[in-house]
């Protein structure tokens, strides 16, 4: 070794573009340690940042010096030291690869692929195993080299070196160190309103509501808000498409419970709509603002009306109680960089940089907003099954709605046998093809990770009128859907083994073989819930109506019988079978406005369990009926007699019977919408039946002894 050689390495250790990239891999390997091995937090974030523009900004400059470095040291023999650079050397270009890749992803694509992940991470950790012995063994070599006078100059430069690149990757710590003591983070959760009224005490806030926060303090309402990011994000756009249109999404803007809601406020102060907020309306419940009364401008530009039930309050519970009422507790999970801002302020590059890291950096995203509680049927109850005590009614505890409660007594709940169980996300939230980054499940016992299926955000259920009413996008849809679902033509394979065929809820009529004029007809009609996992109807039972219309006609289609119609103002006419509740308040006067606040108990209740059948009789005259028609009098008269043709089959009584249904009775329509507005509620038939009779000459009906 000679002065010369000495010259060379001390320059090459002193080199700029040698310093900058050990300090670019030393920071570029500590950051993706630290985002891989640290918990989620504003600096991780950051660091996630300033880790893909680092790598972008020195790709070339370090990509150019690897390249010299190769080009000067290939003609050398081969030793441990260079073999372990060539192995480094490829690792580094798998790594910066991979990172190229998943930025690409991580900037247009719905998601990062979890093996070029998992590829950035393994060849991370090869860079730490290959390149630091071979930098770290050079210095070696050339420190034991320094007893020599010409190579003190080595030994200084191996420190300077070691130095310089340290300090390199520390002011790149430093950058973005700076840039989290910048960045001011909203908080998330924060003070109730200076004129917040504590009508239930301060230990419960939002009482009546039993829903709370994980600290009992208010929410900024934007940390449940911002649903349709989540779609214009480009990741879950098939789900918030679905999610926008549903009963959850339209919960508080649905016209019928604003006008409801507004009439509890008067009768009862506006802290009492609270009892409803936990369900239908929680941003503005935790935001604070169920306090005072809000115009109806400023109450349609509230992210509580806009949501109604968001993304972040179903994905945001941690834990539920079956006692009802909303009885969940709510913990929103620390929220990534820039998403608060951009909801405030919309801003192209805030939007991106929002994006990117939630996509870059997927793990806190997945692991605070997938739960294996969202499974669970006990999840639904905390709003599915609903009472008022003493609270709200100042008399005492009454049960109502209760679907929860209705299917775990069902035979639809077999206990520790999912493939005979069929529970509430099976019905509601069938699987759907999907391209989403939430499709694939193996938690279910008949999913798996890559099925390509997602469970639907449509909630289908049995509202076919407010999607119309709201003029909600993709209504036409829903509301196809809706009644696809009510006559239980909607198919989900997945439980297509678990349950019966054809109509939801079945109807038979059951009548005489034959009958004479002048007989009695006597039918019974058996309505039989076949699909549905609770009572059927279900939902408030005071303003829900299905019922049993049914029209007999003689052969030659003139009308003998009716009941169950709908006339022209909206009403069922009076003395129709009908599936529904009617509550009374204390002095037994009709809740008809679903004034549930003050409803005492019910005076009449009927509906159908699981599984079970109800039955109706129906009876009428069998008018003497006439063949000719031509000799039949212009205006039939069923009540009068007319002329016999020959002994035997002398005509048909032909019967039709529908399952009709709709989600509000004409009577809270008028409420909701005033009496000079034509609105009826839409009417869906369920399912239909027919009977026909044949009508003999008197004396001829089989089983009649002599004749008679």
């Amino acid at each position: 070794m000679n002065s010369q050689d000495a010259a060379k390495r001390s320059h090459g250790w002193k080199s700029g573009l040698a310093i900058w990239t050990g300090g670019f891999f030393l920071f570029e390997t500590l950051s993706g340690l630290s985002i891989w091995l640290l918990p989620f937090s504003l600096t991780n974030q950051m660091l996630v940042l300033w880790h893909t523009v680092a790598g972008i900004l020195f790709l070339i400059p370090v990509s150019w010096y690897t390249f010299k470095h190769w080009r000067y040291y290939r003609r050398q023999l081969m030793t441990h030291i260079k073999l372990f650079g060539y192995v480094g050397m490829f690792i580094a270009i798998a790594c910066v690869a991979s990172g190229l890749v998943l930025t690409w992803q991580a900037l247009f694509s719905p998601r990062i692929s979890y093996f070029w992940d998992r590829v950035h991470l393994y060849t991370t950790l090869g860079l730490v195993a290959f390149l630091l012995p071979h930098v770290v063994l050079i210095a070696v070599r050339d420190w034991r080299a320094s007893g020599l006078p010409e190579w003190e100059m080595v030994t200084k430069a191996v420190r300077g070196y070691a130095w310089y690149s340290a300090s390199t990757a520390l002011l790149f710590f430093a950058v973005a160190f700076l840039a989290v003591y910048a960045y001011q983070p909203t908080p998330l959760y924060q003070e109730f309103p200076e004129d917040y009224s504590y009508k239930y005490g301060k230990d419960r806030p939002f009482a009546p509501s039993q829903a709370t926060t994980a600290t009992g303090q208010a929410l900024d309402s934007r940390a449940l808000a911002g649903s349709h990011s989540c779609g214009t994000a480009g990741c879950h756009e098939q789900i918030v498409q679905e999610w926008e249109v549903s009963a959850h999404r339209y919960s508080a803007m649905d016209i019928a419970f604003q006008k409801i809601q507004l009439t509890m406020a008067n009768q009862n102060g506006p802290e009492s709509t609270r009892y409803c907020g936990g369900c239908h309306d929680p941003i503005s419940l935790f935001s604070g603002t169920k306090n005072i009364f809000t115009d109806t401008a400023e109450l349609t530009s509230l992210a509580g009306y806009q949501e109604g039930v968001s993304c972040l309050t179903c994905h945001g519970v941690h834990e539920t109680d079956l006692k009802g009422n909303a009885h969940y507790t709510l913990d929103v999970p620390p929220r990534y960089l820039f998403e608060l801002e951009y909801d405030s302020k919309p801003s192209e590059p805030v939007r991106l940089a929002r994006d990117f890291l939630i996509r870059a950096y997927p793990w806190h995203h997945v692991e605070s907003l997938s739960k294996r509680l969202f499974k669970a049927p006990e999840y639904c109850a905390a709003c599915h099954k609903q009472f008022i005590d003493e609270e709200i009614n100042a008399v005492g505890w009454v049960q109502l709605q209760n679907q929860y409660d209705n299917w775990r007594k069902s035979h639809w709940n077999q206990p520790n046998d999912p493939t005979k169980t069929i529970e509430c996300r099976e019905c509601h939230m069938p699987l759907v093809a999907s391209t989403d980054p939430a499709s694939g499940d193996v938690l279910d016992y008949n999913r798996s990770a890559d099925d390509g299926k997602h469970r639907s955000h449509r909630f289908l259920a049995a509202n076919q009128l407010m999607p119309a009413l709201l003029k909600l996008p993709g209504w036409e849809e829903q509301t196809r859907l809706t009644e696809q679902w009510l006559r239980g033509e909607f198919e989900i394979p997945e439980i297509a083994d678990k349950w019966a065929k054809g109509p939801a809820v079945s109807l038979e009529l059951i009548g005489p073989e034959q009958v004479e004029p002048g007989d009695s007809v006597r039918l019974k009609a058996v309505i039989t819930s076949n699909k549905v996992g609770h009572d059927f109807p279900t939902g408030p039972l005071d303003i829900i109506q299905a019922w049993v219309e049914l029209v007999a006609t003689d052969q030659q289609g003139r009308e003998i019988f009716s009941t169950g119609r709908v006339d022209s103002e909206g009403f069922i006419e009076p003395g129709s079978f009908i599936f529904k509740a009617e509550p009374v308040d204390r002095y037994g006067n009709l809740i008809d406005r679903h004034n549930l606040w003050e409803m005492v108990g019910v005076r009449h209740r009927r509906a159908l369990f699981p599984g079970f059948s109800d039955t109706t009789d129906f009876s009428f005259g069998c008018p003497q009926l006439h063949l000719d028609t031509e000799g039949a009098p212009p205006e039939f008269e069923p009540e009068k007699s007319y002329a016999l043709p020959a002994p035997g089959e002398v005509g048909t009584i032909r019967v039709v019977a529908k399952l009709q249904y709709r989600k509000i009775d004409q009577y809270l329509l008028k409420f909701v919408f005033g009496d000079d507005v034509n609105l009826t509620s839409a009417v869906t038939e369920m399912t239909r039946t027919e009977l026909t009779i044949p009508v003999v000459s008197p004396g001829t009906r089989r089983g009649k002894a002599g004749g008679e």
